[in-house]
């Protein structure tokens, strides 16, 4: 005999679109989001308390292992890892900026294919390392660069990181979402391995990895006609009145 399924708990769910849309703090939409949800769920309030106690002791060494690399990046900005990076690309000739891109597009998707996401990321990867080199090698084909173009250049590299971690991760078999779909499909009497569910994510990221891969490509060729724009685009900015 099977028994209705309450959709209240989903109400948590609301109160967090709410909350972020509304933008409370964070930490206290999503707490009041899960006592709704457990309310709703008529769950007794010590219930709840201990379940969220329990939460935060699990996960209280998660902002550590987080936060801690930006000091470290910031440090060795400080002294001259964005400078490096640019001198080194600028000496290599045949390197481009579309070229450069798909090869850390490439790379990206790889590891976090192989569970290693942590190897990319914007504040580790994308804006020390990867946005001044492809400007340097930008430069180093196109000479100095209109800061349009160089917002474009960055937009482009911290895309690129997207596009890896996203479509790259969904072939690791022991991520979150495959884990989950696994669980979901046992209990609806799907009889399915992770494993399976993880290589329907290869074509899928083939695809991915192609079309922004032609994206990046065709950049080298659009850049002459970005820069040449990049003028006329300041005159006219300029010639706006400014509005009280």
């Amino acid at each position: 005999m099977q028994h209705a399924v309450s959709l209240w708990p989903l109400i948590g769910v609301a109160v967090v679109i709410v909350g972020f849309l509304l933008r409370f703090n964070p930490v206290l939409v999503v707490t009041g989001a899960g006592i709704v949800t457990g309310l709703a769920a008529h769950m007794p309030l010590d219930v709840i308390l201990a379940k969220l106690g329990t939460g935060f002791v699990k996960t209280r060494n998660l902002p550590l292992i987080l936060i801690l690399p930006l000091p470290v990046i910031g440090l060795l900005e400080r002294h001259g890892l964005r400078e490096r990076a640019q001198q080194w690309i600028g000496s290599i000739r045949s390197a481009t900026a579309g070229r450069l891109l798909i090869v850390y597009l490439f790379v990206r998707e790889i590891a976090a294919a192989l569970g290693l996401t942590g190897l990319g990321g914007h504040a580790q990867m994308v804006r020390p390392l990867i946005a001044p080199m492809a400007e340097a090698a930008a430069e180093t084909q196109h000479g100095p660069l209109p800061m349009s173009v160089r917002y474009r250049l960055r937009a482009l590299a911290a895309a690129t990181d997207n596009v890896g971690l996203f479509f790259g991760e969904d072939i690791f078999v022991a991520f979150g979402s495959i884990i989950l779909m696994h669980t979901f499909l046992r209990e609806a009497g799907v009889s399915t391995e992770p494993l399976q569910i993880a290589a329907w994510g290869i074509p899928t990221a083939m695809a991915a990895f192609m079309i922004h891969a032609t994206r990046l490509y065709r950049l080298d060729g659009k850049l002459p006609r970005y820069i040449a724009q990049a003028p006329a685009e300041q005159a006219n900015a300029a010639a706006q009145p400014e509005v009280a």
